[in-house]
C-alpha cells in the first residue's frame, strides 16, 4: 500500500496536509514530518489545521509554518489526511474537491478517501510516515526524526500502551540514530505544561469517582474559565484517573460550549474501549478512544458509564474463575 501512496505522491505536484481536529501529538508530528518528506520528492506542501499547534509542540521544527483555518484556499492538488477517520473530523471545508490520501493507524480508521492506507498494526501514525520516508528514498534528518519521534513517544503514552512492541523500540532507535533527542523532547512534552493545566487537574482530580474497576471524573465550563484552561489542556487528564491501582477502564467527561460533553476513554488493556466508542459515535484505539455525547452531565456519565459497565460485564463473564 505504502507503493500505493508513492505512486500518488508523483502524480501530483502540490499538496495540503491536515489531521484531525484539537490534533495531539502523533497528528502534528506526523504532518510536519509528511510536509518535509513531500518537500524532499520535490513538491509543494500547505499544513492546514482547523484548531493549529497546541502549546506542546509548538517547538518542533516547521510548527509555525502550520496555517490554522476553517477552509482550504485553491493551492493543493491532492490532500493528505493524516489520523484522521473522516473529513467531518478535519473541520476543514473545501478537501472534498481533492484528491484524497487518508494515512491511518487506528483499528476504528475507515476508508473515505480515494487512497486509503490503514495499518492498525503500526504504533503511531508516525510509523507510516517513516515508513513512507523509507520506501521514497527520503533521508531522516534530524528535525523529521525529533517530529516522528515525538509522535511515537506521544501516542504509544512513554511505551506504555497496548501495541507497545519491539518494533516500536527500534522505530524510536532509528529515529534517535537520525538524531531525535529523546531528552529534550521528553521535557518538551512532559515538563512544558502551562500553568493552567496543572489548575484543570486539579478541577478534574475533585471530582474523581470509582466503581470497582471503573473510574471516572470531570470538568464543566466553569472549571475551564476558573483555571483559565483552553481545550488542549484537557489533553492526557484521563490517564491519572487510569493510573491507580484497580482501575482498568477510566472515562474523562469535559462539557464543550455547546452542552455536549467530549468524553476521553482509556484501558489497560482487558476492554476495548474503541468498541464503545464506536458504538458512541466516535473512534480510537482499544486503549485510548473518544467521543461525544449529549449533556447534561449526569444523563452523559449515566449513558456512557453503562456502555462501559457493560463492556466490562462482557470481559469479565469470559475470564476463567479461580
Amino acid at each position: 500500500m505504502v507503493g500505493e501512496v508513492i505512486k500518488k505522491i508523483n502524480e501530483h505536484e502540490s499538496f495540503v496536509l491536515t489531521s484531525h481536529a484539537r490534533p495531539d501529538g502523533d497528528a502534528i508530528g506526523s504532518v510536519l514530518a509528511c510536509s518535509q518528506i513531500l518537500q524532499s520528492l520535490g513538491k509543494q506542501t500547505q499544513i492546514v489545521l482547523s484548531d493549529g499547534v497546541p502549546v506542546l509542540y509548538r517547538r518542533l521544527p516547521w510548527a509555525d509554518s502550520v496555517i490554522q483555518a476553517s477552509e482550504i484556499n485553491g493551492r493543493g492538488e491532492a490532500a493528505i489526511i493524516l489520523e484522521c477517520d473522516s473529513l467531518q473530523r478535519t473541520r476543514l471545508r473545501g478537501l472534498e474537491r481533492r484528491f484524497l490520501i487518508n494515512i491511518d493507524h487506528h483499528a476504528s480508521g475507515r476508508p473515505f478517501a480515494n487512497l486509503n492506507w490503514i495499518d492498525p498494526s503500526a504504533c503511531a501514525t508516525a510509523e507510516m510516515i517513516f515508513q513512507l520516508a523509507r520506501k521514497a528514498g527520503v533521508k531522516i534528518t534530524p528535525d523529521i526524526a525529533t517530529c516522528l519521534y515525538t509522535a511515537v513517544v506521544t501516542d504509544t503514552g512513554s511505551f506504555r500502551f497496548a501495541g507497545t512492541n519491539q518494533r516500536t523500540f527500534a522505530l524510536a532507535e532509528e529515529l534517535v540514530r537520525s538524531g531525535a533527542d529523546p531528552v529534550r523532547v521528553g521535557q518538551a512534552v512532559y515538563f512544558s505544561n502551562p500553568i493552567s493545566k496543572t489548575l484543570l487537574l486539579g478541577a478534574a482530580l475533585r471530582n474523581l469517582k470509582r466503581d470497582g474497576v471503573l473510574a471516572w471524573m470531570h470538568v464543566t465550563r466553569e472549571d475551564m474559565s476558573n483555571c483559565q484552561a483552553a481545550d488542549e489542556d484537557c489533553e492526557g487528564l484521563v490517564n491519572y484517573a487510569l493510573g491507580n491501582a484497580g482501575i482498568e477502564v477510566a472515562a474523562f467527561f469535559r462539557e464543550l460550549e455547546n452542552g455536549r460533553f467530549r468524553v476521553s476513554l482509556r484501558s489497560k488493556g482487558a476492554v476495548n474501549v474503541a468498541a464503545v466508542a464506536d458504538e458512541l459515535g466516535g473512534g480510537g484505539h482499544e486503549c485510548a478512544s473518544g467521543c461525544s455525547v449529549e449533556g447534561p452531565l449526569p444523563a452523559a456519565e449515566e449513558f456512557v458509564l453503562g456502555k462501559l459497565r457493560c463492556a466490562i460485564a462482557r470481559v469479565s463473564s469470559t475470564q476463567p474463575h479461580s
